[in-house]
């Protein structure tokens, strides 16, 4: 069984809340920077997402280091992105702080679920969320650079047009 999953917010409440694991949402850890950009409808660049996802692999690590299974929500919308949780700073094309410089590179055992979906249902979802500070204008800039996971990634991926309790099982089933 994985330690780890990425996938969006609702899902991974309820499957963390299902399988007994700790839940992180991603969007909680963006610096104040990237919600003032998102805010204004700036799409986030390399440079403001690695730093982000670095201290998101630290967390991850720490976790499951000490025999915490966790579920994270989080658009790892690129390989590289994907690649970063899973082995922190050394993978990144920029280089995050040099935090334990001498230690050899921990990585995180991850499942990517990618919950995949045409732009006019997840825009039509977007718009029913109330109170983020991503505007559903920037979907499109998330369109543009994803790259969904393919092999060797470790993935599943399922379809956003399935309800919850069918995407749920579906990853419960995998996981076993």
């Amino acid at each position: 069984m994985d330690s780890c999953l990425t996938l969006r917010s609702t899902v991974g409440a309820l499957l963390a809340s299902e399988l007994g694991w700790k839940f992180y949402d991603a969007d909680d850890y963006h610096p104040e920077e990237n919600r003032m950009k998102m805010g204004k409808g700036i799409p986030l660049k390399d440079q403001d997402r690695i730093p982000w996802l670095c201290n998101l692999h630290d967390i991850l690590l720490r976790d499951v280091a000490s025999g915490q299974h966790v579920v994270l929500a989080c658009s790892a919308l690129k390989k590289v992105y994907r690649d970063i949780l899973i082995r922190g700073k050394d993978c990144a094309p920029l280089k995050c702080d040099e935090t334990g410089k001498d230690k050899q590179p921990a990585e995180v055992k991850l499942l990517v679920v990618h919950l995949s979906g045409s732009f006019e249902v997840i825009s039509r979802r977007l718009l029913e969320r109330k109170g983020h500070f991503m505007p559903p204008e920037l979907l499109q800039s998330q369109f543009d650079i994803l790259e969904p996971p393919s092999a060797p990634e470790n993935f599943i991926q399922i379809s956003v047009d399935k309800n919850l309790s069918e995407i749920i099982a579906t990853i419960t089933e995998t996981l076993k």
